[in-house]
């Protein structure tokens, strides 16, 4: 008889045959239930029958399909992120960024003409550091004070005390001139660009106030390098040394310039 002989397997089912002149696949033999497979040398002998689930994926996944039983990792990181995201969108993310914690406020009305804001968030925290009053603002101030508290807040304070706990918020937003002034321009507080900071608490309950540590010599340092930080973030910052109206804090707002960030 020519070609391929046939094999007693009878007790272990159908034999399918890879045939050709040059092929390298061996011959398998499979049985439903059990799926055994036998391995038929080119010399003729018979290799024990394999219970190897990956072998016999192998040989019963039918064109274009790839057996692995290796653990999904990557979807499991995968899942595990989007739970963390969840978890933290339940704790209150705002501004699409899961490190500004809040809520939504919506369109807020002014009292006066040029007041307002159209889409407000309230911020209770920025990059895990809460604030002392949950602040009202526009996306764009929410996010110009994470990048400012992420980048130099927490840096310039971290030798200090356990590092930097709680921002005190001296304003917001409120409907008003700017200074208070009778008749003067709406304030970029009245626009909900604007806050105000006048101190700092830190992780042992310690605090620094603009007021007294600006020239003290235990503070003095890291509050100029987070004025200076802030100059980039914020189109204006004005400190202890800008006038005599923000001796006691800062004060950021995200006006733009077409020369630049305005700070002293």
């Amino acid at each position: 008889m020519t070609g391929w002989a046939v094999l007693p397997l009878i007790m272990l089912g159908q034999i399918a045959l890879a045939a050709g002149p040059d092929s390298s696949e061996r011959p398998v033999a499979r049985q439903q239930g059990d799926s055994l497979r036998v391995s038929v040398a080119p010399g003729g002998a018979i290799a024990p029958p394999e219970r190897d689930p990956v072998a016999r994926a192998a040989a019963e996944g039918g064109q274009g399909m790839k057996a692995s039983l290796r653990p999904t990792l990557r979807s499991a990181k995968v899942e595990q992120a989007a739970r963390a995201r969840q978890r933290m969108l339940a704790k209150g993310a705002v501004c699409g960024d899961l490190a500004i914690q809040g809520k939504r406020v919506g369109r807020v009305a002014g009292r006066i003409n040029g007041c307002g804001i159209e889409d407000a968030v309230k911020v209770r925290s920025v990059s895990g550091i809460r604030l002392s009053t949950a602040a009202v603002m526009d996306c764009t101030t929410a996010k110009a004070l994470n990048t400012w508290v992420r980048q130099s807040a927490v840096p310039a304070l971290a030798g200090q005390g356990g590092g930097l706990k709680e921002l005190k918020v001296a304003a917001h937003y409120a409907c008003r001139t700017r200074n208070n002034r009778k008749g003067g321009k709406i304030s970029e507080h009245g626009k909900g660009r604007a806050i105000d900071i006048s101190g700092f608490e830190l992780a042992d309950g310690s605090t620094i106030s603009l007021l007294k540590g600006w020239r003290a010599r235990r503070s003095s340092a890291a509050l100029r390098r987070m004025h200076r930080g802030a100059c980039g973030p914020f189109g204006t910052v004005l400190g202890p040394e800008a006038d005599r109206f923000h001796q006691d804090h800062f004060h950021f707002d995200t006006a733009r310039y077409r020369s630049g960030s305005y700070c002293r």
